[in-house]
């Protein structure tokens, strides 16, 4: 089965309570959190002091996405807001060894982010040493964007790499994951679906979580 992971950008932040309590109550397994700085994305979403929140009223795995520069600065105040697993952008790490390290350092565990134009080899080095491998299948920034199809042929790129190298990080999607294309995504190799609009905007957003656990490879 697929890990499902909905992104809170997606939810309605005034309230974040019930929105955390239907997820503590649902089939997902992970609770997706974009940090964004308007720096290196071009929107501010929420840092610190809404995640402390966050993570005293949900059960699930507190999965946070750096969309940030500089990320190493912040990587401890982090983990005390209560984050699990860390996620940082290769575009901005100027020493992404170190920036994975700091992070497993923390007892967090890391991953690291691609936007679309990025490509794998970029981070081939890398890749033995991470928990996680973040494909954005959209330009970072926003939710309620179209999957860039390309992304598929990137997700089946980095399966074959993986797995020939017998690796055993998981690959996360993040972008334009619906219901309809969850099932091509896995079979790709994605490990992790994370849904925004698709959960949030749902008419019932419980039912479309159990559909996206219910894909398999």
């Amino acid at each position: 089965m697929a890990i499902v992971a909905p992104s809170l950008l997606a939810s309605n932040f005034l309230r974040l309570e019930e929105e955390c309590k239907m997820i503590n109550e649902s089939e997902a397994d992970w609770l997706h959190l974009d940090v964004m700085d308007g720096r290196f994305v071009p929107n501010i979403s929420f840092g610190l002091p809404v995640i402390e929140k966050i993570r005293k009223a949900t059960t699930k795995v507190c999965d946070v996405h750096l969309m940030i520069v500089e990320p190493e600065k912040f990587a401890e105040e982090f983990k005390r807001a209560g984050a699990d697993r860390l996620t940082v952008h290769a575009e901005v790490c100027m020493h992404l060894h170190r920036n994975i390290q700091q992070i497993k350092a923390l007892d967090m565990k890391a991953g690291v982010a691609l936007n679309p134009h990025t490509a794998i080899a970029s981070i081939a080095d890398i890749l033995a040493d991470v928990d996680t491998i973040l494909i954005m299948s959209v330009n970072p920034g926003f939710g309620a964007q179209k999957f860039i199809p390309h992304s598929l042929k990137k997700i089946e790129e980095l399966r074959r790499f993986l797995d020939d190298q017998k690796l055993t990080a998981l690959i996360e999607v993040d972008g334009g994951v619906t219901v309809e294309n969850a099932q091509q995504l896995v079979n790709a190799g994605v490990d992790v679906l994370v849904a925004g609009n698709t959960v949030f905007k749902s008419t019932d957003p419980k039912a479309t979580i159990a559909s996206l656990k219910r894909v398999n490879r």
